[in-house]
């Protein structure tokens, strides 16, 4: 349920990021801000400026007091939350950065974007290690894990590739997805991750990729955006506003809430663009095109019954 509306962006907020200690959260914005909010209170302890286009990308890092962020302005940055301000950029896309990713063990850090390239840069020398180069349209999601030496990436070409992080070769394809691959999640703790499209939810394992199965799929939207937390409970947004949550072990749609574009905003201003759980999975945080950062909490009549 809906329990915090947070209203201060000037525009559509696009992206998240929680840091590690679970004390505050980041969101960056069309306003082309980004701010930092206190997670307990839900309120603002810091506007950050630099980028001159919307914010799209957001990762804290759980190693180093550092955050990352990329936009619309090309332009990827490393920030010094001790100093708060900006002490390296990454230059090498040639068109808008649609997301980002840090390596959990290593100091790798990992974009793509409009160009269709995922680059992986070296984070203290700002060198791109490999541009990771194949896919056909933009790259809109990417991740990494610590136990495997790969980079998983999801692209509008309707594809999901597999990279050698050691060589940046190409390892797998997969062409499940009819249509663009907009957002993936990857599991904190089973090795698999799902991916969603306009059309469908698909599971794969990890870290071959073999499909395990088809979400149950009637959300009826484009899902900008997907998490999931520890106890298996994925949610995913959609461009209607439609807030869906799922049982990752049998694909099983439990539940199902709507973000209201909030007072003076139109209808079509309720698109969820990016949500993410905290650290401890329990709040749900979700960003919207009606200029709004909403906190949900877990519903305590929601039931996991499911009789096929």
């Amino acid at each position: 349920m809906n329990y915090r509306v947070i209203s201060s962006h000037l525009g559509w907020v696009r992206s998240i990021a929680f840091d590690p200690s679970n004390s505050w959260f980041c969101t960056g914005s069309a306003d082309r801000t980004i701010k930092i909010w206190d997670v307990g209170t839900g309120r603002l302890k810091l506007t950050l400026t630099g980028h001159t286009d919307q914010v799209r990308a957001l990762a804290v890092s759980s190693r180093q007091p550092y955050m990352f962020s990329a936009g619309d302005d090309k332009q990827v940055k490393c920030w010094d939350l001790e100093q708060n301000k900006v002490i390296r950029s990454y230059h090498g896309h040639l068109s808008g950065v649609y997301c980002l990713a840090l390596h959990p063990t290593i100091d790798v850090l990992l974009t793509g974007g409009r160009d269709s390239v995922c680059r992986v840069w070296d984070i203290r020398s700002k060198e791109q290690v490999f541009p990771l180069s194949g896919h056909a349209s933009t790259v809109c999601s990417v991740f990494a894990r610590s136990t495997d030496p790969q980079v998983v990436t999801g692209s509008h070409d309707t594809t999901i590739k597999f990279w050698d992080l050691r060589s940046g070769n190409s390892m797998a394809t997969l062409t499940q997805h009819k249509k663009s691959v907009r957002a993936m999640a990857v599991h904190p703790t089973q090795h698999n991750f799902a991916s969603a499209s306009g059309d469908s939810i698909i599971k794969f394992d990890l870290p071959r990729g073999e499909f395990q199965h088809n979400m149950l799929s009637q959300q009826n939207a484009i899902i900008n955006t997907m998490a999931v937390n520890e106890d298996g409970v994925m949610a995913t947004g959609g461009d209607n506003g439609s807030l869906w949550f799922w049982d990752w072990n049998s694909g099983h749609n439990f539940q199902q809430s709507q973000s209201i574009a909030q007072p003076g905003s139109l209808d079509c201003e309720s698109g969820i663009y990016a949500l993410s759980y905290d650290i401890t999975g329990s709040r749900l945080v979700t960003c919207g095109a009606d200029k709004t950062i909403k906190m949900w909490k877990q519903d305590e009549n929601a039931t996991f019954n499911y009789k096929p």
